[in-house]
């Protein structure tokens, strides 16, 4: 099984709305086949203090937009891996995360 792993790094990103701060960022390991590649979801501020969340996926360590497709176990692990981010977890409306999204601890 792939945990979900926690990133806490100052980066600065470009949005649509302008440049952003990198805040948080949950990324869930997956797997289909011989593929492997990461969910990412990532808080951002913009330079007003605005919260934006931005998903993608990873190959080989880098980011790509698209769709991002989870399977239910994926979004277990991407709940449980919001303990770890409760910036995020709040923004998301999940403040005080301590359940997974099946309501077990």
């Amino acid at each position: 099984m792939f945990p979900a792993s926690l990133r806490f790094v100052a980066t600065k990103t470009a949005t649509p709305w302008g440049p952003a701060t990198l805040v948080e960022e949950l990324s869930v390991q997956q797997r289909s086949g011989d593929k492997r590649f990461a969910s990412v979801v990532q808080l951002l501020e913009g330079a007003k203090g605005e919260r934006l969340v931005r998903f993608a996926y990873s190959t080989g360590g880098t980011a790509r937009r698209g769709p991002v497709t989870l399977r239910a176990r994926d979004v277990q692990r991407l709940v449980d891996g919001l303990a770890g981010c409760p910036q995020l977890a709040d923004t998301l409306g999940f403040p005080g995360t301590k359940e997974g999204a099946d309501g077990k601890t």
